[in-house]
C-alpha cells in the first residue's frame, strides 16, 4: 500500500479549486476515438472514505480488457485533502488516485472513474480532471444522472439516452441489463462517448456496473478498513 501526499499548492478554498477546474478544463481532448473496446488494459478506480480519521483510501485495478482477468492491483492512502464541496469532489480524491495509479507495475491504459466526466456542472468531474492531469484516456460511469435530465432507454441491455443539459449532450444513460436501471456515461478525456459506452457494455456482461468499478470498489474498502484498523491499534 502506497501512502499519498497532498501536493505542495494543492487548493484550499472552494474558489482555488475552481479557478484550477476553469485552467484544466480547457486541456479535455474530445475529438479522439480512444482505445478500441476489448483491447489491452483498463482500469478501474475508486476511492473510499473515512470522515472521522480523515483517511481516504484509493485502489487501481487492472483488467485485460479481453477477459477481464486481472492483471495488477495497487492501492494508497493519505489524509483527506479538500472538503466536501459538490462538484468539487475530485480534489478530495485525485492525490490518492494518483498515488495508485503510479504505483501499478503496468501502463494503466482505459481509466475508468466511478464518477463524472463532462457530465458535471462546470463539464470538468473526476474523469476529465485526472485524464488532464495524467494524459490518459478516461470515461466516467456513474450509478445516478447527478442534476441531468433524461429519458428512460429501451429496456433490452445496450440501449441509451441523451444524458441533457438544457439541448446539450453530456454523457448518456446505458442499458447495460435488460430492465435494469441504466448507468450513466460520460466523457473524460481521449475518448468519444461512443467508445466510452461500447467500453462500459464490454466491462459489464453480468451486472449493472461495469466490471472495473466492481473490483475497485471492493479493493479501496478493504484498504481503508486495514487503513483505520492500524490507526486504532497505533
Amino acid at each position: 500500500m502506497t501512502t499519498a501526499r497532498t501536493p505542495a499548492g494543492w487548493p484550499a478554498t472552494e474558489e482555488e479549486a475552481r479557478a484550477v477546474q476553469d485552467a484544466l478544463r480547457a486541456k479535455v481532448v474530445l475529438d479522439e476515438p480512444g482505445p478500441p473496446p476489448g483491447t489491452g488494459h483498463v482500469t478501474g478506480v475508486d476511492v473510499a472514505y473515512d470522515d472521522e480519521r480523515d483517511v481516504v483510501a484509493a485502489a487501481a485495478v487492472v483488467l485485460d480488457a479481453a477477459t477481464l482477468d486481472v492483471v495488477a492491483e495497487s492501492t494508497a492512502v493519505g489524509r483527506i485533502s479538500f472538503p466536501y464541496v459538490p462538484g468539487l469532489l475530485a480534489f478530495r480524491e485525485i492525490p490518492t488516485v494518483l498515488a495508485a495509479l503510479e504505483a501499478l507495475p503496468r501502463p494503466p491504459g482505459l481509466v475508468v472513474c466511478d464518477g463524472y466526466g463532462l457530465a458535471h456542472p462546470r463539464r470538468f468531474g473526476l474523469a476529465g480532471h485526472l485524464g488532464v492531469l495524467t494524459g490518459l484516456p478516461t470515461i466516467g460511469v456513474a450509478k445516478n444522472p447527478f442534476t441531468f435530465a433524461y429519458d428512460e432507454p429501451a429496456a433490452p441491455r445496450g440501449s441509451t439516452s441523451p444524458l441533457l443539459a438544457g439541448t446539450e449532450e453530456v454523457g448518456r444513460a446505458l442499458r447495460t441489463r435488460d430492465a435494469v436501471k441504466p448507468v450513466f456515461v460520460s466523457v473524460g478525456h481521449r475518448v468519444s462517448l461512443d467508445n466510452a459506452c461500447a467500453h462500459t457494455l464490454a466491462l459489464a456482461p453480468a451486472y449493472r456496473l461495469p466490471e472495473t468499478t466492481r473490483m475497485a470498489d471492493a479493493l479501496c474498502r478493504r484498504a481503508l478498513r486495514e487503513a483505520a484498523s492500524a490507526l486504532t491499534v497505533d
